[in-house]
């Protein structure tokens, strides 16, 4: 049976799933974002493009890098959710 805390406990590992799979892309956008903006404030170089287009690559890469144990983290959570949905029903 469903219970309050059980739907809390569900959503906090939802988050947290999240906040994991989401760090490393995201880290990796704010490491480049602020290392561009660091070379265009050294060179007062203002291009649009310079500062989102290494970031996009960064991305890009970090997911081809992390990919695998991002894909096996959602596995895990949605194996463990679904072999827990006959004991939350009843």
């Amino acid at each position: 049976m469903m219970t309050s805390q059980s739907v809390l406990t569900l959503g906090q590992q939802a988050i947290e799933i999240t906040m994991l799979i989401s760090a490393p892309l995201l880290l990796a956008a704010l490491l480049v974002g602020l290392l561009v903006s660091i070379f265009q404030a050294a060179t007062q170089i203002n291009e649009a493009t310079l500062s989102f287009i290494p970031k996009l690559l960064a991305v890009f890469l970090v997911m081809i890098l992390a990919g695998p144990w991002i894909l096996s983290m959602m596995t895990d959570y949605m194996q463990r959710l679904f072999s827990n949905i006959p004991f939350a029903i009843g």
